[in-house]
């Protein structure tokens, strides 16, 4: 089983971001595919700001899989999420970052939330196996909860 770092971003990942936010399918459910230009403002606002609210995701042998969403969400629980390239889709990489992400999110005392698509039928489903509660829509997104010590 191949081993998934999350590091920091650095500016020389942006050709492999923009791979991956100018693709259709993986944007399917997020918003349109990025250009060079959306995608350089995105990862200098959300992965190489003094605070990211994304990280980078690599293989062992440095493959760029994607990217988690990490970042406070309110004053008790971190939002988590992934974005992964189409190549690393089905083996797994969303549920292990998911609960790494939990793990992360728990010793930090923090709770976890998920939020996605109402289409997005994986998303749903990795929330309810790792035992996250539906809590409603927030701007169109369904919102998924883990409360701090809920063990699975």
């Amino acid at each position: 089983m191949d081993t998934l770092k999350i590091r920091r971003f650095r500016e020389d990942d942006l050709q492999a971001v923009c791979e991956l936010l100018s693709d259709e399918e993986v944007m399917r459910y997020i918003e349109p595919p990025f250009s060079l230009q959306q995608t350089e403002a995105f990862l200098h606002f959300a992965g190489l700001s003094q605070s990211p609210l994304i990280y980078a995701v690599e293989t062992a042998n440095r493959d760029f899989v994607g990217y988690v969403i990490y970042h406070d969400y309110d004053g008790e629980s971190k939002e988590i999420g992934w974005v992964l390239r189409r190549a690393f889709w089905g083996r797994g990489y969303a549920g292990r970052l998911t609960k790494q992400l939990i793990e992360k999110a728990y010793a930090e005392g923090k709770s976890a939330v998920l939020e996605c698509s109402p289409a997005q039928a994986v998303t749903r489903h990795i929330a309810e196996k790792f035992g996250f509660a539906y809590l409603g829509q927030r701007d169109g997104c369904e919102v998924y909860g883990r409360k701090l010590g809920t063990e699975r």
